[in-house]
């Protein structure tokens, strides 16, 4: 059975430290409350889904570009609490996807 790497494992810890902690997206969230994201789980999945679907990995499973899924997924995060933020590029249909979960996990 294949696990995520130690790779993944720390920039998705990490990922979720700075989100917890205000500081998820440094320099583009400096000085933003977006602590509303907490109280709306629909947001706060996406930022997660987008971090997960723009994050790349090589055959062993190191994490190339943490900080720019990070980035993007705090570029959603600013656009969600600013409506006058732009994000630039836009966020294309593959980074938003929201994915299902495997019925086995439902087993559980």
């Amino acid at each position: 059975m294949k696990k995520l790497s130690h790779s993944f494992s720390g920039a998705l810890r990490t990922f979720s430290f700075w989100i917890a902690n205000g500081t998820v997206g440094y320099p583009l969230l400096e000085g933003i409350d977006y602590s509303c994201i907490f109280e709306e789980p629909s947001a706060m999945e996406q930022a997660y889904a987008i971090f997960a679907n723009v994050i790349e990995m090589d055959d062993e499973g190191n994490v190339l570009n943490a900080k720019y899924a990070e980035k993007r997924a705090a570029q959603f995060i600013r656009s969600y609490v600013d409506e006058n933020y732009v994000v630039d590029p836009p966020l294309e249909g593959w980074e938003v996807q929201l994915y299902c979960c495997d019925s086995k996990l439902n087993d559980m």
